[in-house]
């Protein structure tokens, strides 16, 4: 499978009608709330062409062959913000379209960051920015923040953060 795979594929659905369904397969993919100690965290300034234009997100990408989720994570995160972590906690994950796609979205929270190593893809217009991570909140109501795997990343980073807080 390339990045997706496109097709009609026929199904017996639980009621036993059959229908043809577009359908795309999708390798599966991973998310980063990436936080800092003064509780910012790296977002991403992204052009993106389907859309005409750029989007507030967090790091995250496609898995490669052989790769689960959090391996994703951690290469994405190299790759896209230049930041490494020793910490990883798993918030959970996403379906994106289940009408006609399988995509998952694994998300992890990330703390105890470094300095990486960052290597964009060719097709790959960023520039990253420390963000507070209250302040994410704040861009999600004003619409700054519309990117589904970043509003529900940051809202389950909270969570658990909060969760971890009270002990």
């Amino acid at each position: 499978m390339g990045v997706v795979d496109f097709g009609v594929e026929s199904a017996t659905l639980p009621g036993g009608v059959q229908v043809d369904l577009p359908v795309i397969r999708h390798p599966g993919a991973s998310a980063i709330v990436a936080l800092y100690p003064d509780l910012s965290v790296a977002m991403l300034r992204q052009y993106r062409h389907a859309i005409g234009g750029w989007l507030w997100e967090i790091p995250a990408g496609c898995r490669n062959a052989g790769e689960d989720g959090l391996q994703c994570a951690r290469r994405e995160l190299g790759e896209e913000a230049s930041v490494a972590a020793a910490r990883w906690d798993h918030l959970g994950s996403i379906i994106t379209i289940p009408s006609f796609c399988d995509e998952r979205i694994e998300m992890y929270l990330a703390r105890e960051l470094s300095a990486g190593e960052g290597t964009l893809d060719h097709d790959e217009v960023i520039s990253v920015s420390r963000v507070a991570l209250e302040e994410t909140f704040a861009m999600i109501r004003r619409g700054d923040i519309v990117d589904a795997k970043s509003i529900v990343a940051l809202y389950r980073a909270r969570d658990f953060l909060e969760l971890e807080r009270r002990g």
